[in-house]
């Protein structure tokens, strides 16, 4: 897997090419001023400890070696940023094509909020190191060492031999380690994503848990998912210490062993201290690059199993979606032929056939579990029917464009989202271009305008994220508001009043029908908005079991009515 992985990897860095190339190019200069600066070096302790020459001749070549010193830092300082900026430009385009695909699949596809984040946020951030460090050591690996050793060579092929022996043992011995840092990054990985998908989990239900007095125990359960995580990270350090530490061995025992047959032919004046002394300034030089392949081989390790995660969601398949525009029309009539929909192969809705009306309101109602939500999720074109077929005015919505299609309804769901802003920045949202007075009628419709005139700075107020700091009956009269801001003529509403008291609700009701023209589909538990419906639908066990009006409905036996009984009973 992880050689199929490197050439993808590979192709995401064409993104920023010319940064990579930057940094490879400067490393490379580098590695040519490092031989300059022992070059210098070796003359100038040649020059002061055995010609016994006086600091006042050395002026220029000591200038030049703190020049070169200086041109080093600034090489690889400069080499670093170009790294930074390309893997800025990498992840940039990594996450607006992770984005994308995660449009073009529907809020109603793939896997849990969580995990999603997680790739998006940590598994993107794991590739930093990859094209940072690793992909440019990887490259300065072979162009370096070559260097210095066509150099070291030149001055001495006894020496070169032991450097060219020893050098390929540090990359043969990651190759040997690296399979088993593979499995464990991926096992770090996957423990990373279940750690992040179960406490996401827990903040969203937080008020449940410490309602149930649940809290403890959910906060041994995460130290437990951590402490196997902590568990798992230490196993990789353990390795890729493990690993430094064997190729700090056999790196500075190459070393050593050009000193030792140095040392032997100076004793013997076999040879002369100025090429010995320079090929021992180039040795640690020439195991550098080898080195930081070692150290960032890990990096390599952790890129290959978030890249995984990242290429099977922008691999997972996108629903067929149609091109076709939807026809303007003052009205929208929808209609189910035959309609079904199955989850992993468990039926949920089956040959449900209905007409909504143009300028009507119908209402659904069913138990939970019904298929109701399921239903106004294809309504909406979020999910694709496994069977049968959606009409609008005439016009399949499986051959309509997405965009073309939400463009003309307005949808208000179980538990709308609020964003981090103003009142009027949230009601806005969707907007070509902002209309205050439209906001206030908006408003004033969904019966928000009193109270968002009771907030200090009244439209311009400030909403938490999520509206934390408003309640839930305020939060679903500011996403009505921003249904109604939209002057759709296609309303969908699921259980979009449920935390509003029932003067509220009948209110709301009335102001949906002064809507001229606009075609209302209401999912509720409640029996109240059933009774004002032009139509009501009656979902039982995924299929349509009745349909009629509330008074047709309430005369004969069957499900509605036995709903308004179970009703009645409770008010007892």
């Amino acid at each position: 897997m992880s050689d199929r992985m490197d050439p993808r990897l590979m192709r995401e860095g064409k993104r920023a090419r010319g940064a990579l190339y930057g940094s490879i190019g400067l490393g490379l200069l580098s590695a040519w001023v490092v031989i300059g600066q022992s070059v210098l070096l070796a003359k100038l302790v040649t020059a002061i400890s055995f010609l016994h020459q006086p600091l006042s001749r050395l002026e220029t070549p000591l200038l030049l070696l703190a020049l070169l010193f200086g041109l080093r830092a600034l090489l690889t300082y400069g080499a670093e940023r170009l790294a930074s900026r390309a893997c800025l430009t990498i992840k940039t385009g990594l996450r607006a094509a992770l984005l994308e695909r995660l449009f073009a699949r529907g809020p109603a596809e793939g896997a849990a909020s969580a995990e999603h984040a997680t790739v998006l946020l940590d598994g993107v951030e794991a590739l930093e190191p990859y094209f940072a460090r690793y992909l440019p050591q990887m490259y300065l690996c072979v162009a370096v060492p070559l260097a210095i050793l066509a150099f070291v060579f030149s001055l001495d092929w006894i020496s070169g031999l032991v450097l060219l022996v020893a050098g390929p043992l540090i990359p043969l011995f990651m190759v040997f380690v690296g399979y088993r840092a593979e499995a464990i990054n991926q096992r770090q990985w996957l423990k990373l994503l279940a750690l992040g998908t179960h406490f996401l989990d827990v903040l969203q239900g937080l008020t449940t848990l410490k309602l149930f007095g649940r809290a403890r125990d959910e906060i041994a359960i995460i130290a437990r998912i951590s402490d196997d995580y902590r568990r798992t990270t230490m196993d990789g350090l353990r390795i890729a210490f493990l690993t430094s530490a064997v190729l700090e061995f056999f790196a500075s025992l190459a070393i050593a062993l050009v000193a030792v047959l140095f040392g032997a032919r100076l004793i013997h004046g076999h040879f002369d201290f100025y090429p010995a002394f320079l090929v021992l300034l180039l040795a640690p030089e020439y195991f550098v690059p080898l080195r930081g392949l070692s150290v960032h081989y890990h990096a390599r390790m952790s890129a290959i199993a978030a890249a995984r995660q990242i290429f099977s969601l922008l691999d997972a398949p996108v629903p067929a979606r149609g091109s076709a525009a939807l026809a303007p029309a003052e009205e929208y009539e929808m209609a189910c032929e035959k309609l079904s929909f199955a989850y992993d192969g468990r039926i949920v809705l089956q040959d449900i056939t209905a007409r909504f009306p143009a300028g009507s309101t119908t209402v659904i109602v069913g138990a939970s579990g019904a298929g109701k939500t399921t239903l106004s999720r294809l309504l909406l074109g979020f999910l694709t029917p496994s069977a049968g077929r959606i009409l609008v005015n005439g016009q399949d919505l499986a051959e309509i464009d997405p965009e073309s299609w939400w463009r003309a309804l307005a949808w208000v769901p179980q538990s709308p989202r609020l964003f981090k802003g103003s009142v009027e920045d949230n009601l806005a949202l969707g907007l070509p271009a902002r209309d205050f007075a439209g906001l206030r009628n908006a408003a004033a419709r969904a019966h928000a305008y009193n109270f968002i005139q009771s907030l200090p700075g009244q439209f311009g107020a400030a909403i938490d994220e999520g509206g934390a700091n408003i309640s839930g009956g305020e939060t679903q009269r500011l996403a009505l508001a921003r249904a109604y801001a939209r002057q759709a003529k296609l309303l969908i509403l699921d259980e979009a009043t449920a935390s509003l008291d029932a003067g509220t609700e009948a209110a709301i009701l009335d102001s949906m029908e002064q809507g001229a023209g606009v075609t209302a589909i209401i999912i509720a538990h409640r029996l109240t908005l059933a009774e004002r419906a032009d139509q009501i639908l009656v979902l039982q066990e995924g299929r349509l079991v009745q349909a009629g009006t509330h008074a047709s409905l309430a005369a004969i036996p069957g499900p509605y009515r036995d709903m308004l009984r179970t009703r009645e009973a409770a008010y007892v």
